[in-house]
């Protein structure tokens, strides 16, 4: 008689966590999923571009390309940031139909790169949260505080971003292109 006996030589590969970059705004810490991250830059070098809307704060030169800047606490309903030592320029990568674009985001300070598992990500306040629903993927925990987990198609949507300034136009007609 044969007995079936299962091989303990065969082990699973680890599953790789997916990594998060922390950040600080406005005195609240967020995070992006590193794989939309390019790089991060000293902040500078910034063209600012008449009328544009608010949260445009201008454009740099990133090897010849150029780069939209985007104020975040602005994005978020907040006051224009206050740049200071430790602030930066985060380049992320977004998606616009079928292509993907380049944006900076200016960010008070980076903090670190981590590991959130998924069971370490809790759905949404559904009240309470300074920010639009949309831009809250999840609340990671970490050590037992939170951190904003956002969700970059709608933070940084340029469809919708788009359409605030023109609408910013419509109410300041003096915003012309």
């Amino acid at each position: 008689m044969m007995s079936l006996r299962r091989s303990s030589t065969v082990q699973a590969e680890p599953v790789e966590q997916p990594q998060y970059l922390t950040f600080r705004v406005g005195g609240e810490i967020y995070a992006l999923e590193i794989i939309h991250i390019k790089e991060i830059i000293e902040y500078g070098g910034l063209t600012e571009v008449p009328m544009m809307p608010r949260f445009l704060r201008g454009v740099i030169n990133l090897r010849g390309a150029v780069v939209p800047v985007i104020d975040l606490a602005v994005r978020f309903g907040r006051a224009t940031t206050e740049i200071g030592k430790r602030s930066c320029i985060v380049i992320v990568e977004a998606e616009y139909g079928d292509d993907w674009h380049d944006l900076g985001v200016i960010v008070d300070s980076v903090e670190e790169v981590l590991e959130l598992r998924p069971e370490d990500i809790e759905p949404p306040p559904a009240f309470g949260a300074q920010l639009r629903s949309e831009f809250i993927r999840g609340m990671g925990k970490i050590e037992g505080r939170f951190v904003i987990v956002l969700a970059l198609e709608h933070v940084l949507s340029i469809d919708e971003m788009a359409e605030l300034a023109s609408a910013q136009k419509q109410i300041d007609p003096d915003l012309e292109s």
